[in-house]
């Protein structure tokens, strides 16, 4: 038998995660049954949407997020013997995965084949290539319908999202302007993903900056954050501006009965008649074979730079988590198990 861990959440997370909130858990896995493999995990996500939807299950539960693992032993041929297979079994070193019976407990329960990403790491699978990437994909052109020529601005823009977002704007055309949450990553996000301006949020007034930057409105807004800096933003969009909602990471952490006030949004989005719409990735699915076909060839056509903060240790993931909320990672934030 294969002996093997895994992180259960064991109490629900207020504020910031703990690490007393999990438990690692040692078990065997017993012997497979037909249709079974077992996968060896290599890379696991850490996303703000483990945060977010962290009470969709009872506790204690299994800590959901998506991973790339290697087959380790299989009882089906669809799946041999050193395949990957991209999972949402989450925060574990083995998973046992049945495609036939395994029951979707979660909407993002989604397993399938790594792509063919010619010859690049897998973890990308799981960022550039994976939800992360297809979330700004789908959200942005879906939703926003960019232009060349228009001006477009990405809040949480040196995180997993936003930073695909910028990049596929840019080659769209578009004029783009991210706000991020230091320094280093405004300089990042101009020096080498090509945005045209960057902000640090925590010590520029948006504002000011925005309407200097953007003398011409906005057309485009891709919403990662929340709060006061997006009604700012909302607050400078042209007619017919578009919106996507995609997160809102600045009250992830927030007790939810007493969330921050922002500036009421109504009075712009009725005299410049936006349309502001939410995105969740679970409405794409059917089409992430085309997303992901697109994303590929862009990177290796060097026009998408898929930029990763790799953490190593099984042990560390609690840590790649909590540093990923805090801000530390540029680009997308996984864990090399």
């Amino acid at each position: 038998m294969v002996k093997a861990r895994k992180y259960v959440v064991k109490k629900y997370f207020e504020g910031v995660p703990k690490r007393s909130d999990y438990e690692i858990v040692e078990y065997e896995i017993p012997p497979l049954k037909d249709g079974d493999v077992l996968v060896k995990t290599e890379w696991v996500s850490v996303d703000p949407y483990l945060r977010s939807y962290h009470r969709v299950h009872p506790v204690p539960y299994d800590q959901f997020s998506f991973q790339v693992g290697i087959v380790q032993q299989s009882k089906d041929p669809n799946f041999p013997v050193g395949s990957r297979i991209v999972s949402h079994k989450g925060w574990c070193d083995y998973a046992v995965i049945n495609i036939a019976k395994d029951v979707r407990n979660y909407y993002l329960d989604v397993t399938y084949k790594l792509p063919d990403l010619k010859g690049m790491s897998p973890s990308i699978a799981i960022g550039t290539v994976g939800m992360p990437g297809l979330s700004a994909y789908f959200a942005f052109l879906e939703v926003c319908q960019p232009k060349a020529g228009e001006t477009v601005v990405v809040t949480g823009a040196a995180g997993a999202v936003g930073s695909v977002v910028g990049q596929i704007a840019k080659i769209k055309g578009c004029k783009v302007i991210g706000f991020a949450g230091s320094d280093d990553k405004v300089e990042w996000l101009e020096k080498e993903l090509g945005f045209d301006k960057a902000f640090n949020y925590k010590t520029a007034d948006v504002q000011k900056e925005l309407k200097a930057a953007a003398p011409n409105g906005v057309d485009s807004y891709f919403d990662n954050v929340g709060g006061e800096i997006s009604s700012i933003i909302i607050g400078q969009m042209n007619k017919r501006g578009r919106v996507v909602v995609c997160g809102s990471i600045s009250s992830y952490n927030e007790d939810q009965t007493k969330l921050p006030k922002a500036t009421i949004l109504q009075p712009s989005i009725l005299g410049n008649e936006l349309r502001i719409e939410g995105f969740l990735i679970p409405s794409y699915i059917d089409r992430w074979p085309e997303g992901i076909e697109q994303l590929i060839t862009w990177i290796k056509n060097g026009q998408l730079k898929p930029t990763e903060h790799v953490t190593v240790g099984f042990d560390k993931i609690f840590d790649a988590f909590v540093g990923m909320l805090a801000g530390e990672n540029i680009g997308k934030a996984v864990v090399k198990v």
